[in-house]
């Protein structure tokens, strides 16, 4: 009788496994950026995400000091590098059309803010990236102590001193600012 259990167990799995392979291959599971999520995608995405950073987002202190500098250090390089992607000031009223198309949704910070989120977070996603969404890996452009200075604008930017605020006010989602120019390749 034991065996006929394991016997039957076994088959289930390889037939389970057979027709996930099958719903793969057949196409039914959208890969397209405008699709909504299912909700089997979704859990897997958001739990294999909070124990990732459960397990692996750093778990003291910001070492970036609280203060108007680095406050406005942070603003500069959101504006840089992340307003595209995650708005301004003006929050999801005013959607840039690289977040309009990107598949998740990105969250526009001004309106869905980050700020209940331990500094610690912030940083992982930050420098690591996620997987599967628009959001790159930022550790092979920014240093540590940039992108903790990010984490510390996105904790604290519900309540930034008065400059701060002035400076945040002014950042633009798009058209992007431009850092360089690029010289047409004819």
């Amino acid at each position: 009788m034991l065996k006929g259990i394991v016997a039957g167990v076994i088959l289930a799995a390889a037939i389970a496994l057979l027709g996930a392979f099958l719903l793969v291959r057949s196409g039914f599971i959208p890969a397209n950026a405008d699709a909504k999520p299912g909700v089997l995608e979704k859990w897997i995405a958001g739990t294999s995400l909070d124990a990732t950073l459960k397990r692996e987002a750093p778990k003291g202190p910001n070492p970036v000091a609280m203060n108007d500098q680095n406050l406005l250090d942070g603003v500069r390089l959101f504006a840089q590098n992340c307003a595209v992607c995650h708005g301004s000031a003006q929050g999801a009223a005013s959607l840039s059309p690289i977040a309009k198309g990107e598949y998740p949704k990105p969250p526009q910070f001004a309106t869905h803010g980050v700020e209940d989120d331990p500094e610690g977070v912030s940083f992982w996603k930050i420098k690591h990236g996620i997987r599967l969404t628009g959001m790159p890996s930022w550790g092979y452009s920014l240093t540590d102590r940039e992108i903790w200075t990010l984490a510390l604008f996105l904790k604290h930017m519900d309540k930034l001193p008065p400059a701060v605020q002035t400076s945040w006010q002014q950042v633009q989602n798009w058209p992007a600012p431009a850092t360089t120019q690029i010289a047409p390749n004819y």
